[in-house]
């Protein structure tokens, strides 16, 4: 089974699960969700843009399972993201886990 992990506020997946599917405000203002393609590479994006947040949840993404397009395509900084162009249908996450805090704020999972 291929992953890719998408970072999510756990009320805005709470709220969009019982539809069978989730748009991030990212879709409407960029045209597509922002996903990583490891968990190393999501705590860094949950460092830089949410630093102490924890409100979040990631998301395990089957690619198998997904119905929107997916794209490999570079960041600003060059580091590659996949992007889901389209919705994401609920069915296709298989796991959904809380993103912990540290004490200094920092972010990581627990298994």
């Amino acid at each position: 089974m291929a992953l890719i992990f998408h970072l999510t506020y756990k009320d805005a997946w709470e709220a969009a699960r019982p539809a069978g599917e989730y748009a991030a405000p990212s879709l409407a203002e960029e045209g597509f969700i922002h996903c990583s393609q490891d968990i190393s590479q999501l705590i860094k994006v949950a460092g830089r843009l949410y630093p102490g947040e924890a409100q979040l949840l990631v998301l395990d993404v089957d690619l198998d399972k997904l119905t929107s397009p997916i794209k490999h395509e570079p960041s600003r900084s060059g580091e590659i993201y996949p992007h889901i162009y389209g919705m994401l249908n609920a069915d296709a996450v298989v796991r959904e886990r809380a993103l912990q805090v540290d004490a200094d704020g920092g972010h990581f999972l627990e298994d």
